[in-house]
């Protein structure tokens, strides 16, 4: 995983807690603008989250925050 979509998901995902608190969903679009600008990143964001480790389409962000911190 790349040091910017690693970044990304971690400054999302805290943003996420801090305004909705630690049982906030997210999903790996949540990392993206609502446009395909960077189709490569996109598609390791979700190789990620789908093929590595079979994750359901929305999950808590603290455990996407735990997963990404081990990398």
């Amino acid at each position: 995983m790349t040091s910017d979509l690693k970044n990304t998901i971690l400054e999302v995902c805290d943003k996420k807690i801090a305004q909705k608190g630690t049982n906030v969903g997210v999903s790996f679009y949540a990392f993206f603008k609502n446009k395909n600008d960077n189709p490569v990143l996109l598609m390791e964001a979700a190789t990620w989250w789908i093929k590595t480790h079979q994750l359901n389409h929305f999950e808590k962000a603290v455990k996407i925050k735990e997963l990404v911190k081990t990398l």
